[in-house]
Parts: structure tokens; sequence; C-alpha cells
């Protein structure tokens, strides 16, 4: 079972929380530390996580080149919360909903959103924030926190139309110093809904420290003043970010919510637009981080296993690469946004002052 915070007591009037250590399945090193842990994947299911790691690897490390040639607007980069964001999509079911923040753009492509329409998104063209029919996934929220109480409303209605599938919401370690995310999960809780609150901690609310943010040890342990369940798991390791979402879900189909604290790392900036990490970070901490990349971690792992090999992961760069240039190139192709279309999609019958706008704009040309 995943590690879960316990309520422990000195005086039975005083509340505390007992030492919580965090689920792990892998080593740093690759070897298993907790073969009691190991989920039931096939070869091909493992084959299949460490195919697309290294396919968002890919991505984000050329999206972070298209930001900085002036070809996408806002981008958060990923690299180094592979295994948080892939494992526990990985663990969903197709018909599950998820409410993502403005940086899970992995988890929405492995959910079916074309990778075009996230280079839109970033662009900040409307048709980024059309979710294709049949992807169970909302706009990914730029409000921080905001997810988190969208995701109890969406599973409401899960409930009561006796959908067997839940709903997965992703926050950072900002977003559970929110209002948002007490309400949600407490909303959450009180309905026994079918949720999961994914708080993916990578040690930075922009450039804020976790320790800076909350007196909490953990952010997990949040959970208990929701009456839910939470659990704390090695976000560098997918196979037990895969365990631990996996056992969420099943809980959740029962009436229990479930937070999980998904510790991780973004080896990059916060985002695109300004941030600079070497201000706040120092290069001993980041070095001590890669030395946990999920990436290495698993590919050592699956080699130890005759299941991966140097000759696949080169074939998945370049196969990620020519996907990566496709989708880039029908971003740049579609119809460019104009402010008259754009006052066309407000409302279903435009009111006055704003026909007046869009006939303003189309004389001048503005586009």
């Amino acid at each position: 079972m995943a590690k879960e915070v316990m309520v422990m007591t000195n005086r039975l009037s005083e509340v505390r929380i007992g030492d919580v250590q965090p689920l792990s399945v892998l080593a740093p090193d690759g070897t298993v530390a907790n073969a009691d842990e190991m989920p039931k994947l096939s070869n091909e299911q493992l084959r299949e996580l460490m195919r697309r790691m290294v396919f968002t690897r890919v991505w984000d490390q050329r999206a972070v080149s298209l930001s900085r040639q002036g070809r996408l607007g806002f981008y958060a980069p990923v690299s180094g919360q592979e295994a948080s964001m892939i494992g526990s999509q990985f663990a969903l079911d197709k018909e599950d909903w998820i409410c993502p923040g403005y940086r899970d753009m992995p988890q929405l492509v492995w959910h079916g959103v074309p990778l075009y329409k996230t280079f839109l998104y970033s662009r900040g063209h409307q048709e980024g924030g059309r979710i294709p029919e049949g992807v169970n996934a909302l706009l990914p929220q730029i409000i921080i926190g905001a997810q988190i109480v969208q995701a109890p409303g969406v599973a409401m209605g899960l409930k009561r139309r006796g959908k067997k599938n839940v709903v997965i919401a992703y926050t950072g370690d900002g977003g559970s110093s929110q209002g948002d995310f007490y309400e949600g999960m407490n909303f959450a809780g009180a309905f026994r809904l079918p949720c999961i609150f994914v708080v993916q901690n990578n040690g930075y609310a922009i450039t804020t420290p976790r320790s800076k943010q909350t007196l909490a040890e953990t952010i997990a342990q949040k959970a208990v003043a929701a009456g839910i369940r939470g659990v704390l798991v090695d976000g560098m390791d997918v196979l037990a970010v895969y365990k631990a979402v996996s056992e969420a879900r099943e809980l959740a189909l029962k009436g229990m919510p479930t937070l999980i604290e998904s510790v991780t790392y973004r080896f990059g900036p916060h985002s695109m637009s300004g941030d600079d990490p070497t201000k706040y970070r120092t290069k001993e901490e980041t070095g001590e981080w890669e030395l946990r990349d999920p990436l290495v971690r698993f590919r050592i792992y699956l080699k130890s296993k005759g299941l991966w090999s140097d000759e696949e992961e080169a074939k998945t760069v370049e196969e990620a690469k020519a996907y990566v240039n496709e989708q880039i190139k029908k971003a740049e192709e579609t119809e460019k946004m104009t402010i008259p279309a754009l006052i066309d999609t407000m409302f279903e019958k435009t009111p006055p002052h704003l026909e007046e706008q869009k006939a303003m704009f189309s004389a001048k040309g503005d586009r």
C-alpha cells in the first residue's frame, strides 16, 4: 500500500502528524528499493512508460527552443517532472477526466489532445482552448489552484450520472497555499466524490521555496483537515507514481478522495517568460536532483530487465523530433486570430456596441 498520512497524538486533545516516508519503488540508481510496492505492469506497458517519458523530454526541449525563437508564447517547461506527469496519467482510464494547470500539457497530450493544440494554447490562440470531442479534459487553468474547485464539480456530475470514472486535478506546491485548494478537497470529501488531487511539489512556487509557504512538514498531510486520504510519493519514480494513482483511483470510485503529494523537481525555469532559476536555486541543489533524473532511473531499471536499449531510445528521440516539427508547423499554419472573429465567438448574438467595434477594427484592418 502507498504510504499514507496518519494522525498521531501525544495527548487525546492534541492532533499531530506522524513520520511519513514517500512511497518509492525504484532507488535513484535504478535498483528495486521496495519490491512489495511494484505495480503489476506488463513488459509492453513498462516500455510504453519509458517511450512516453523520452518523447516528452524531447518535446519539452524543442518547446523551450521554440520559445526562445519567439515561436511560442507562454510556456512552462516540464523536464524533471516526467515521472510525476506520465506515471499519473498512465494510471487513468480513457473516460476519466483531467483538470490541469498550465504546466500539465503532457497529461493532456497523452490523454488525447493533439500536440499542435498545446502550441496554439501557448500562442494565445482561441483554437488552443478547444478540447477535441471525446477527450475528457478541461482547458488548462491559468489561475493558480482554481482547478482544485473545478474537479469536484466535474466529479459530482459523474457521480450523479452513475459513471464509474474519476477526476484528477493537478496543481503545484504554490497552488496548495490557495484557499481554493482546501475548499475543493473539503467539498470532495463531504460529498464522497471520485476525485484525485495531485500536488506536484517541485520545491518552488515560481521563486518562493516550499519552506516559506507553509510550516507543514508535508503537503500531503493537509488531507487530514479535509477528512480525505493523503499520500506522499517519490515523484521522480514513475512506478511509484503509477502505483499511488492506481490505488487512489480504486478508492475514489468507492467514495474516498485522495490527495497525492508528488515530490519532484523542475530542471528548468518556472516558465520561459523571464524566469531565471539561478537567482533562487544553487547549482549544488540542482545537481543533487539531477542525480534522481526520472528518465535515468527508469532507463537503468528497464535495461537490467532487457526491456530497453540505446537503439530503441534513439528511435524514440527521432520520432519525437519529427512529430514536434510536424505539429509546430500545423500550429503555425492555423489561420491567425482576428479581433472581429474573436468578438464573434463571445456571444450568440453580438451586442450593438461590439458590432461597432467589429466594424471599426475591420475598417482599420486590425488583426
